[in-house]
């Protein structure tokens, strides 16, 4: 059964869209009819997931666009590109990030905390300066911040992660509260351990995957698709009533 046009009509950023969580994203938003634009420094991998999911006809489409989100100046080369070949922006997915400075806290230097915020925090708060005031001049747009359990609760050797994360999800409801009465809803998904090459630290080991998986409700590896699912409700009309929320799909992990 082919899947309805939920987003008809509506062009989506996603950051990072060309693997991984963004990836799975990107695929529900065509599948269900969505103009989808994604961005990330390695052209190889935006172009191969492009050409590939335009091949399986879904009714959106989908467009690569390079672009390194922690430089101010090819974001907004970004958005005006976007702008110009294909339509304002009525979703924008904050995706991309980066987990450098793994380690003891006493070992984070100052070049790792401003690297990681330029991409994990910076990024975010530059396509929303870009992107939310035509959304709030149409009144209606959804903006949806890719963060963490991370962000909730220490983990382990990821100090700056964390802290960011953090900072995203304390972003997204100050974000919520100042856009909504302009219809523009911001929300946060916060995933556990999903099997991507950006976590792949953490579940190819067998030991610590156990480990992870042992404090889980449910005993399994996440994938990108139970986030992707999640992503499309909140770019819907369908959570027209939903602002400010960080939603937390981590297999029952801190629940």
């Amino acid at each position: 059964m082919r899947p309805t046009a939920a987003l008809s009509g509506k062009i989506a950023l996603v950051t990072g869209g060309g693997r991984g969580i963004g990836k799975a994203i990107t695929r529900k938003f065509a599948e269900h009819g969505a103009t989808v634009v994604i961005a990330s420094r390695k052209r190889e991998v935006l172009d191969a997931t492009a050409e590939e999911l335009n091949n399986q006809g879904f009714p959106g489409n989908v467009v690569a666009t390079e672009c390194h989100v922690g430089r101010k100046d090819q974001l907004e080369s970004l958005v005006k590109l976007t702008e110009d070949t294909v339509g304002a922006v009525d979703i924008l997915v904050n995706n991309s990030a980066t987990n450098i400075g793994q380690g003891p806290a006493l070992d984070v230097t100052d070049e790792m905390l401003d690297r990681i915020f330029d991409v994990n925090v910076k990024a975010a708060l530059r396509l929303v300066r870009l992107t939310v005031p035509g959304m709030i001049a149409r009144k209606s747009g959804s903006v949806i911040n890719i963060v963490s359990i991370g962000g909730l609760q220490p983990l382990p050797g990821s100090l700056l992660y964390c802290a960011s994360k953090a900072a995203l999800i304390m972003m997204t409801r100050a974000w919520a509260k100042e856009f909504g009465p302009a219809g523009v809803r911001v929300n946060a998904i916060a995933p556990g351990l999903i099997q991507t090459d950006f976590s792949a630290y953490h579940w190819q080991d067998d030991q610590r995957r156990e480990e992870i998986m042992s404090t889980q409700s449910l005993r399994r590896l996440g994938q990108p698709e139970d986030i992707s699912g999640l992503a499309l409700f909140l770019a819907t009309d369908a959570a027209a009533f939903i602002t400010g929320q960080t939603f937390v799909v981590d297999g029952g992990s801190i629940g």
